[in-house]
């Protein structure tokens, strides 16, 4: 049986920086609490517990004052940062610099968007209630109009000017196929469309958008595809749903001990990929079980 990983899968950029942000701090023996999982897999979250990396939320922020707190990759609302400055607590911030970026913008675009008669909405296509969500919505104040999927369109207003983002996370296929369930929309509601009523901005990350296209190859070249992920990771959850639709004989597994001795009956060639947020070390630890149980 020939087992082969894929050497594009692993940690993006993003989760590199705060894993090695958050290693380095754990380096000074200090104590470092994390709001929230630093990345949606569960094995990366207890290698770092073991290092001393506590896992907290908002609500245990008053019984810090004066301590270290790191800002996962995913980012955080504004209402955090003055919260954190009001307790004396030292804000080691690790957000990702694209959704960083994209704060910044979605910020931007409420600005202009409240500026106008009538007042205009920002929407984001994203999973209600994701981090990544959460710190973008807090860049409007929470008033954003937040989607999950291309026909969730009941809290949008038609009538009223609008920009579009995205959860740098979901899926371009969707992304698309929304925009254009929001023209048609518009088009039924108010007639003809000025070009500034509907204003469309794709903040998926490239990286995102790129792992699908690699997938492909990678998933026609095995005759099994192990996707790891973590069961709460939004671009595992894309990426796995992608690489089934290419290789049908494809598992979603999180740790090694979800293996199934009936997945490898007569099968030549395994192939192990995962999400942005899968350690490369979690890949090898897969295959080496595989080797090990002779399967």
């Amino acid at each position: 049986m020939q087992i082969k990983i894929d050497d594009k899968a692993g940690f993006c950029f993003g989760v590199v920086k705060a894993i090695g942000t958050a290693e380095e701090q754990l380096s000074h023996n200090e104590t470092l609490y994390c709001l929230g999982d630093i990345v949606h897999n569960n094995a990366e979250v207890h290698r770092l517990n073991e290092k001393g990396l506590q896992v907290i939320d908002h609500g245990q922020l008053p019984r810090l004052q004066g301590k270290k707190v790191l800002i996962r990759a995913h980012g955080e609302p504004p209402a955090t940062y003055k919260e954190a400055e009001r307790l004396g607590i030292r804000l080691i911030d690790a957000t990702c610099p694209i959704v960083l970026a994209l704060q910044q913008r979605i910020r931007k675009g409420y600005d202009e968007m409240r500026a106008l008669k009538p007042v205009g909405q920002v929407i984001i296509f994203g999973k209600p209630g994701h981090a990544e969500v959460i710190g973008l919505c807090g860049q409007t104040d929470n008033t954003a109009i937040v989607v999950s999927s291309p026909d969730d369109l009941g809290g949008i207003d038609f009538s009223r000017p609008m920009r579009l983002y995205s959860q740098t996370t979901k899926s371009k296929e969707d992304f698309s196929l929304l925009i254009k369930n929001i023209e048609t929309k518009i088009s039924q509601t108010i007639g003809e469309v000025p070009d500034s009523h509907f204003i469309a901005y794709n903040t998926i990350c490239n990286r995102v958008a790129n792992r699908a296209a690699e997938l492909v190859e990678f998933a026609h070249s095995v005759d099994v595809v192990l996707f790891v992920s973590g069961k709460g990771s939004s671009n595992g959850h894309y990426l796995y749903e992608y690489c089934k639709k290419v290789q049908p004989n494809t598992r979603l597994i999180s740790d090694v001990d979800e293996l199934q001795t009936t997945w490898f009956d007569q099968v030549e060639r395994v192939g192990i990929t995962g999400a942005t947020s899968t350690p490369r070390w979690l890949m090898e630890a897969v295959a080496h079980a595989i080797i090990n149980s002779q399967l």
